[in-house]
């Protein structure tokens, strides 16, 4: 007779692809920031604003899909968001 998989076998198998899933998100939203950092202080205003979009993006992804709070994304948007204006509102 067939031995059937255990429900807490499978619950382990499935929280493991999850725990991947949502380190491969926080890891690319971590990226971006960096990115978006780099280019901040390179003094590039076009290159942050772009990569300022594609932070914003990413961050309420994360948020919606539950891997990181909504709070959680809204300060580091705004500190973001803060940092760009501070760095290119002189410039102009």
């Amino acid at each position: 007779m067939a031995v059937k998989k255990s429900s807490a076998e499978k619950r382990h198998k499935q929280s493991e692809v999850r725990r991947l899933r949502n380190k491969a998100v926080k890891s690319s939203v971590r990226t971006s920031a960096k990115k978006f950092v780099t280019a901040v202080q390179a003094k590039n205003e076009a290159e942050a604003s772009e990569k300022l979009k594609l932070l914003v993006k990413e961050l309420d992804t994360a948020a919606g899909k539950g891997i990181i709070t909504k709070n959680a994304a809204s300060r580091k948007k705004s500190r973001m968001m803060k940092l760009f204006n501070a760095s290119f509102a002189a410039a102009k």
